[in-house]
């Protein structure tokens, strides 16, 4: 892949921003209990959709991050002690939202023993007793790989556990200080093994600096661990102070990437530019569900 210094956004990055008093009302209604979304604190380019279908990924343990990920426009620096109070008003939300499908992540804290895996565990459990027929997806990070914290959060049976791989392991240095490659792929393989009932699911962005060859080998190797849901994206720079986008990859070569997901063996492939972690996180949960024998 070729690097495009400077350019502009082409024409399939060009979205139109709808408006209007449902998005209105689900912004205020976050504002009012006091939550976080990564829709917001990411500058998540499907905001408005998503706000406007009366849908949000919700954000957990603050919003400030105690790593610092180049990609990424979560802030980062010295976060505040959790709220115990934050997972009665996530599903407190989530029911006044009509959800029946709850996507929860957090920032990392690596400052908790935990890293916060009590707090995503009490969070699915209180969403259960709100809303007793939701499906609850949870995206976490690392947690250091500590096997023990992971057991936290599979203990209350997520229905699906999304941990992001997000780019090639070349660039983990360059994109994901803190992080290691293989130590995301051993946790997605630990819960295949240890909880072969909750389907794990993973992400990568295009447009990083990473070659064809780079972006198939990851996908092998995120199908190896026995993910079977994969969402693929276009990296786009928050800020000047974040990575410069190496390359905007075209619509047809999401395509492409899709084809050859599916071919390896994933169940459910959603890629495109704006696809994220989260998008369409519902539907894609269906699609596994009837695709299983």
């Amino acid at each position: 892949m070729h690097a495009l210094k400077h350019a502009k956004k082409p024409k399939w990055l060009r979205k139109k921003l709808p408006r209007g008093p449902v998005y209105e009302d689900v912004r205020r209604m976050l504002n009012k209990g006091q939550l976080h979304t990564v829709c917001q604190e990411a500058k998540c380019p499907n905001i408005w959709e998503c706000f406007s279908r009366r849908t949000a990924t919700f954000l957990i343990l603050g919003d400030r991050c105690t790593r610092n990920c180049r990609f990424c426009a979560v802030e980062h620096g010295h976060p505040m002690p959790p709220d115990p109070e934050e997972p009665k008003r996530v599903a407190v939300a989530a029911k006044q939202l009509g959800l029946d499908y709850v996507v929860v992540t957090s920032v990392t804290r690596d400052d908790l023993p935990d890293g916060g895996a009590g707090l995503f565990a009490e969070t699915i459990l209180e969403i259960r007793r709100q809303i007793p027929h939701a499906k609850v997806e949870v995206l976490i990070p690392d947690f250091k790989g500590d096997d023990k914290t992971l057991a936290t959060v599979l203990k209350a049976h997520p229905d699906v556990l999304n941990h992001n791989i997000e780019t090639v392991s070349r660039l983990y240095d360059l994109a994901r200080p803190g992080a290691d490659y293989f130590r995301s792929l051993r946790l997605l393989k630990k819960v295949t093994t240890t909880f072969p009932d909750i389907p794990t699911k993973s992400g990568i962005m295009l447009g990083l600096g990473e070659t064809r060859e780079e972006i198939e080998q990851t996908l092998r190797d995120i199908y190896a661990t026995g993910c079977r849901i994969m969402t693929i994206g276009q990296y786009l720079q928050p800020s000047l102070d974040h990575l410069p986008v190496a390359l905007y990859v075209p619509p047809e070569e999401f395509e492409y990437w899709k084809g050859r997901a599916l071919e390896i063996g994933f169940v459910e492939v959603m890629s495109g530019p704006f696809v994220r972690s989260s998008y369409r996180a519902r539907e894609m949960y269906q699609t596994l569900l009837e695709a299983a024998p």
